[in-house]
């Protein structure tokens, strides 16, 4: 990305792919790195029981949707200790231990935050793209190729990059 001339660039938002993070550590030294806040609560599902999902979900939730970084880690430290009454030490590590790398995004206005938290919408772009091209199997050249790729991306931000838009 770099060496096609990204620069300038304050934040990234991915999954806690360590090859990645590190790498961004050195060729990206200046940004800054967020952890994906829906991936991070995937994680923590992993080691939830399905029957007390609900209510860690509740609780994960929570963290988020606090006013400010130490609101949000009081209630890190709120939802660890609940979740150790609850007998999930596993889940309880996990959200201590990661939640840190969730709330780079409060550095940036509030009106911002909710892009900021996670990486999804890139990632559903990413699918409708797939989509698309999956239809059509081979292409001719890579131009085009490249044609529908831009034509999905122009059809995506014409319906949804709007005022309202959940892309935004």
């Amino acid at each position: 990305m770099k060496g096609r001339g990204l620069k300038g660039v304050r934040l990234f938002v991915s999954g806690k792919c360590v090859g990645f993070v590190e790498a961004l550590g050195k060729v990206y030294s200046e940004s800054g790195w967020q952890r994906c806040v829906v991936h991070f609560y995937r994680n923590v599902f992993t080691v939830t029981p399905s029957g007390k999902r609900r209510s860690v979900t509740a609780m994960r939730k929570a963290i988020h949707v606090s006013e400010d970084l130490e609101a949000a880690r009081k209630k890190t430290r709120d939802v660890t200790e609940r979740l150790r009454a609850m007998k999930l030490n596993k889940a309880a590590d996990l959200v201590e231990s990661g939640a840190e790398e969730t709330f780079s995004y409060y550095a940036y206005p509030s009106e911002h935050w909710r892009s900021l938290r996670t990486n999804n919408p890139l990632e559903r772009i990413g699918r409708e793209i797939r989509r698309r091209t999956q239809v059509v199997g081979s292409f001719p050249d890579g131009n085009s190729a490249l044609v529908l790729v831009a034509a999905t991306l122009r059809h995506i931000t014409s319906i949804r990059w709007g005022p309202r838009s959940i892309w935004t």
